[in-house]
């Protein structure tokens, strides 16, 4: 297992260089004439954007000073998107590249016979010995896309329009985070639920991962959003931070604003365990959130439970269905909040009516849709299992680049509907 994890680690790093070599190749050294300025500053821009990615990703998980992950992480998560998108317009632009050139050649051709016909110098006789031959003047080269100029000229037009295209991208999508999440609307009709129940409305949140780059005042308008939509309960459903108590406490401080007729509930996500999960257990209970650690409360009209996180299994605190569900009343409509999706399966054994989820962000960065979609059995949105339904949010904030393209952020109010008579 280790040798497949090494052999795959220096592959992936193996092929993160090579594109990045090509995409220098096609942005430094082919739009530059000789190893000048330009060149250095482009080639010190390559070398240093991954270094400071990799700085990023390692302090957090390291768990380095504070201040010195704020001061890494916008540059080198930026990077981690802004390359991303780099690449895939630069690979675009290896279609554009020859019908530019085929282009300029037919423009360049189209005008030649304007120029009008080239008179001919008289031919000057030197008189020698013998009768001299007229020497024909040098016939011009034709101007053509294999012309040194020629290929510079549309390296860097199409080297440009690569980088104003990776720029516009990843701009569009932090100004997306930035600004904060926008609100969903979502009717599930719940065959167990009684009709006392009908319009519960549940103000779902996930993945707002607080951090070295979403701090308090994002955490702010995440609050603002929720309370805004006026929910009955509110489920906060795991990864709300990346780092720990002790840096991050005042940028949770806001979620104790939160308001809901039935309270705020709380459940762990992956990223708790990499923050510390107990800690965060105890700090969010302080602050007015109910953790649900393998819990389950009666909100009158149908079961509230919650499980920890599949990755607490590694932490010797991992999710127990049947501690949360397993002594209920199964006459009674039950909603399960869960971090990840993968847990859908135990919940259709438990016999669920809802589970509630985020962690998939979506895929956040376009086209990492279609691997979060074939490692998570909903990407997002609403899906039914057997008799089980699964809603997953694509989550408030962002973890890494605060960028998201494709994969908008949202805070989701599901409203329980009843079909009951």
């Amino acid at each position: 297992m280790i040798a497949v994890l090494v052999i795959v680690g220096v592959a992936s790093l193996a092929a993160f260089a090579g594109l990045h070599w090509y995409a220098w190749r096609r942005l430094v050294r082919d739009t530059t004439v000789r190893a000048g300025l330009a060149r250095r500053a482009g080639t010190a821009v390559f070398v240093l954007g991954p270094l400071l990615m990799f700085a990023a990703v390692v302090s957090e998980r390291a768990g380095a000073p504070f201040w010195l992950q704020q001061v890494l992480a916008w540059p080198g998560f930026l990077w981690m998107a802004f390359s991303i998108y780099l690449v895939l317009a630069v690979l675009a632009g290896e279609v554009v590249r020859p019908l530019l050139r085929r282009h300029l050649d037919r423009r360049s051709a189209a005008q030649a016979p304007e120029a009008g016909p080239v008179r001919e110098p008289e031919p000057v006789l030197v008189p020698t010995a013998e009768p001299q031959t007229p020497t024909p003047p040098p016939t011009p080269a034709p101007v053509s896309a294999a012309d040194p100029s020629r290929r510079l000229f549309v390296s860097r037009v199409v080297g440009g329009a690569a980088v104003v295209a990776a720029t516009g991208i990843v701009g569009n999508g932090a100004y997306g985070v930035l600004r904060g999440p926008r609100v969903k609307r979502v009717t599930v009709p719940l065959a167990r639920l009684p009709r006392a129940a009908h319009g519960f409305r549940i103000a779902v949140v996930s993945d707002i991962h607080l951090g070295p780059v979403l701090g308090r005042g994002f955490a702010q308008k995440v609050v603002d959003t929720i309370n805004s939509t006026q929910p009955d309960l509110i489920a906060v459903v795991g990864d709300l931070v990346d780092g720990s108590v002790e840096d991050l406490a005042p940028a949770v401080a806001p979620l104790a604003g939160l308001r809901a007729r039935h309270g705020t509930y709380f459940v762990t996500g992956n990223h708790e365990y990499f923050s510390g999960a107990e800690p965060w257990v105890e700090h969010v209970r302080e602050i007015g959130l109910r953790p649900l650690e393998n819990a389950r409360v009666e909100m009158g009209a149908f079961d509230l439970a919650g499980v920890n996180d599949v990755s607490g299994a590694n932490y010797g605190d991992g999710p127990d269905y049947d501690k949360a569900l397993g002594d209920r009343d199964p006459r009674r409509a039950a909603v399960l909040l869960a971090h990840q999706p993968v847990m859908i399966h135990e919940a259709v054994k438990h016999g669920v009516d809802l589970q509630l989820s985020g962690h998939t962000h979506g895929g956040q960065l376009w086209p990492g849709n279609f691997i979060a979609a074939a490692a998570n059995p909903t990407l997002a949105g609403l899906e039914r299992y057997g008799d089980t339904q699964l809603y997953v949010s694509r989550g408030a904030g962002a973890w890494g680049p605060p960028v998201r393209v494709g994969a908008p952020s949202d805070i989701t109010v599901v409203e329980l509907a009843s079909k009951r008579a």
